[in-house]
Parts: C-alpha cells; sequence; structure tokens
C-alpha cells in the first residue's frame, strides 16, 4: 500500500509531483551554491591571483569527485525505482552497499589527489602567483572529499526515495556556519591565523563534515524511507559488481565532464591570470543560474526512476518532457536577466579589477543567450540516467566535450582573431548542438525498455537472504 506522497509520484498530477520535489531540491542547490559564492565573495577580496587560484584548483577536484560518483548515482537510479516498485528491503539493501562503495572509493581518491596536487597545478602551467594558493586550496578539497561524497551520497538516496526536505534542512545549517567561518579563516582573528584561499577550503571542510555526519545520523534512525544498520554494512560482492557496471558509464560521463574542464582550464590559462579570473566568476555565474533547471532535473530523476519501477513507463516519458520545457523556459528568461546585468554581477565578485569585469561580462553575454538548451540537456539526461541507460548519458557528454567544445574553443581561441574571446563563443555552440542531440535521442524511444528491477532478480534474492539472516526481518 502506498502512501499520500508516493500516490502523488506515481498518479497524481504530474506539475504537481515536479513542484513538490523540485522545490525543496531547488532552495537546498541555491544553499549548497552559498558555498561557492561565500568563497568567491570573500577570496575576491583578496585580488585576482586568489580568484584565479581556485578557478585552477576547482575543475581537479571536481574531476575527482566525478570518479566516484557514478557509483552514488547508481545508488540513487535503482533506490527511485525500487521505491516505485514497493520493495523497502532493497532500498535499504541498496542505500548500505552505495554508503559503502562511495565512502571507500573517496577515500582512495582523495588521497591520491592529495599526493599529486603539485604535479597536477605543473601541468596545468600554473603562474608562479598563483601556484602556492592552489595548491592550499586544491590540498585542503581532497582532504574533505570523503564528506563531499558521503553527504553527496545522502542527498541522492533521500531524492530517490522523494524525501527532499531533510537535506534542505540540512543544508541551511552548514552554509550559515560557513558563511561565518569563511571571513574567520580566510583574514583571521584573535588566535586563528589569516590563512588565505586555503582557509575558504578549510570552512567548506568543517561544514561538509558536519552535513555528512549528520546525513549518516539520519539513515541510522531509518525515519524517513531508509534505514541502515550497522550489521547491513557489510560488502555484498553480487550488488557491488551489479552497481558498478551501472555507474561506470556516469562515471565516465561525469570525469568526461570534469576532464573537460580541466583542459578549458588548460586553454584558458594560456590567456593570464585576467582570462583565468573572468573564467571562474563567469563559471560561478553559470552555476548559480542554473540551479532552478539542475532542482527541476533532479526531480525528474526521481519521477521517471519511480514509475519506471512501477512500470508506467509512459508516464515517465510525460514527466521528462514536462520538465524538459520548463527546463528550457526557466534557462531562457535566466539568460536574458543576466546579459542585462552581466557587468554589475561580475563586479560583485571582482570589485577592485576593471579588466576582470569587462572580460567577465564578456564571458557571460556570449554564452546566456543559449542557456535554454542546458535546460533541456539536464532533464533529458537526468531521465536517461534514472531508467538505468547510463551508457545513453556517457555518449551524450562524450560528444558534448570531445567532439564539440573543446574543438570548438581551441579552434576559435588559437586560430582566429577572436582569441580569449573564441573561448566564450564554444559554450552557446556546444549548448545548443548538445540540447537538439539529446531531444533526438530522447524522441527514439529505445530507453524505455529498460527496467533495472525486473534485471536484478538475483540480487534481490541475495539481498533478501542477508536481510533474513541479519535478523531485520
Amino acid at each position: 500500500m502506498i502512501n499520500d506522497r508516493q500516490k502523488l509520484f506515481l498518479e497524481g498530477p504530474i506539475g504537481r509531483a515536479l513542484l513538490s520535489l523540485a522545490v525543496p531540491i531547488i532552495l537546498g542547490n541555491v544553499l549548497q551554491t552559498g558555498y561557492q559564492l561565500t568563497d568567491a565573495f570573500w577570496v575576491g577580496r583578496l585580488g585576482a591571483s586568489a580568484v584565479a587560484a581556485v578557478s585552477v584548483s576547482f575543475p581537479v577536484t571536481f574531476l575527482v569527485i566525478a570518479l566516484g560518483s557514478g557509483l552514488a548515482m547508481a545508488g540513487a537510479t535503482l533506490t527511485a525505482q525500487y521505491t516505485g516498485a514497493g520493495r523497502p528491503d532493497m532500498v535499504n539493501h541498496v542505500a548500505a552497499q552505495t554508503m559503502i562503495m562511495v565512502t571507500l572509493t573517496s577515500i582512495v581518491l582523495g588521497a591520491l589527489g592529495y599526493a599529486l596536487s603539485p604535479h597536477l597545478l605543473a601541468l596545468l602551467g600554473v603562474a608562479p602567483d598563483v601556484y602556492k594558493q592552489a595548491l592550499g586550496f586544491m590540498r585542503v578539497s581532497f582532504v574533505g572529499i570523503v564528506f563531499v561524497f558521503v553527504y553527496a551520497m545522502f542527498q541522492a538516496l533521500m531524492r530517490g526515495v522523494g524525501q527532499t526536505k531533510i537535506p534542505l534542512y540540512i543544508v541551511a545549517g552548514t552554509v550559515l556556519l560557513n558563511f561565518l567561518l569563511d571571513p574567520l579563516f580566510v583574514f583571521g582573528a584573535g588566535p586563528v591565523p589569516a590563512l588565505g584561499v586555503t582557509g575558504a577550503a578549510l570552512a567548506t571542510l568543517v561544514t561538509q563534515a558536519l552535513a555528512a555526519a549528520v546525513g549518516m545520523t539520519v539513515f541510522l534512525r531509518g525515519r524517513n524511507g531508509i534505514h541502515l544498520s550497522w550489521r547491513a554494512l557489510r560488502p555484498d560482492p553480487r550488488y557491488i559488481r551489479r552497481a558498478f557496471l551501472l555507474g561506470f558509464p556516469s562515471s565516465v560521463e561525469l570525469s568526461t565532464r570534469g576532464f573537460g574542464l580541466v583542459v578549458m582550464s588548460f586553454l584558458v590559462a594560456s590567456f593570464g591570470t585576467g582570462t583565468i579570473a573572468a573564467y571562474g566568476v563567469g563559471s560561478n555565474v553559470l552555476q548559480v543560474v542554473t540551479i532552478p533547471a539542475m532542482g527541476l532535473s533532479m526531480a525528474v530523476s526521481t519521477l521517471v526512476g519511480q514509475n519506471m519501477g512501477a512500470g508506467k513507463v509512459g508516464r515517465a516519458a510525460r514527466v521528462t518532457v514536462i520538465g524538459t520545457g520548463c527546463g528550457f523556459g526557466i534557462l531562457t528568461l535566466a539568460g536574458a536577466a543576466a546579459y542585462a546585468l552581466a557587468p554589475a554581477v561580475v563586479a560583485f565578485f571582482v570589485p577592485g579589477d576593471p579588466g576582470v569585469i569587462a572580460e567577465g561580462a564578456r564571458f557571460i553575454r556570449v554564452m546566456c543567450p543559449a542557456w535554454g538548451g542546458i535546460g533541456v540537456q539536464l532533464c533529458v539526461v537526468s531521465a536517461f540516467r534514472a531508467s538505468g541507460n547510463m551508457l545513453s548519458a556517457m555518449v551524450i557528454a562524450l560528444v558534448a566535450q570531445w567532439m564539440i567544445q573543446f574543438p570548438v574553443a581551441y579552434v576559435l581561441s588559437k586560430h582566429t582573431a577572436l582569441r580569449g574571446e573564441g573561448l566564450w563563443w564554444s559554450f552557446p555552440v556546444t549548448n545548443v548542438a548538445v540540447a537538439v542531440i539529446s531531444l533526438c535521442w530522447f524522441a527514439r524511444g529505445s530507453w524505455k525498455a529498460t527496467r533495472l528491477t525486473e534485471e536484478d532478480k538475483q540480487i534481490a534474492a541475495v539481498a533478501r537472504e542477508s536481510i533474513i539472516e541479519e535478523g531485520i526481518r
């Protein structure tokens, strides 16, 4: 028997279901972006070299995070489908095994990233005035990756079961704490030394660790759709193998996007500190304006996953169409606003550098008219993932980064009179092209044939046996 919330997701008005999921997710993402915005605000007061240090470090840490995120994505997809299929036993099993995999993966990747940070920055050819600050920021970020992974897993699994308000409350508290800690660690006060850029990373580490601890407490108490026990945290090799095979394409997809950012950083770095700073500010703005579409795409993912699990494929397709239309409209309006306010927005981040303000405004105005294409891509690709078609999402990412954006950015910046501005033009070209490709792929309908809850019979049997043995049932 399904509760009222599940009935809304599986049988109620699609618009209302999307709204009930998307609003808390969007608010949570707005607050989550507060980490980056708070860092950017205070680091911007340290000058262009400090902004450049954060801008160079972010793509590298994002790449490492992306390598392990496919496992969490597989867990979230299976959680949503098992919730729709009415299998709470498998929901709990998936959550426990996902936590094991993600935690171990994050520890390994964080350690590797910490050790390799100097070599990564050397490969990027970072200027001497940026290197020391970037190294400190990057290493602290790698230390905190385990907490980022654990909390991201908590959020994803809670979304899978349709619980979006609790992550919102947790993020609200930790972002407020980060807002208080950032200036303290960056500029120092009393016994606390001024740590500069490294202080911004340290503030984020402390608050993310707190968020991860609260999330795990929620799981262990088991009052919100997922119940973990310490006994359940025993590796299940069959499930881990299945989740790895399911999540590997997502890891490749996200790693491709992350590596694409690193490659773009190579190109951007070749044009000097001012261009790096403009790129960093423009990227922050892009993160902010895509928040509504990201939240909407996550809501689409939850609804598509649960309806696929319940065998309601037609409803899953309607969810995707409605969500995609909304995503296009929201980001198109955001693009119009960003075009009008571009100089003022950049000046908020770097108030004392006219050169960075001018270049950052140019970057925003070149890319923002095509932001609607991002909304289309996000919603369609999220539906592919939620249905278990991770390979489709991976191929789209590979095409976007390596057949469109990087070649266009390289040719326009290195072989035309546009120079640095050619980097900016690669963004709208990619957004439009990938939106068209995603829509065509979705229209083929091949994604509808996948239903993971029917493919996992052996895993389900093993899970039931282990649950019985542990005395949970």
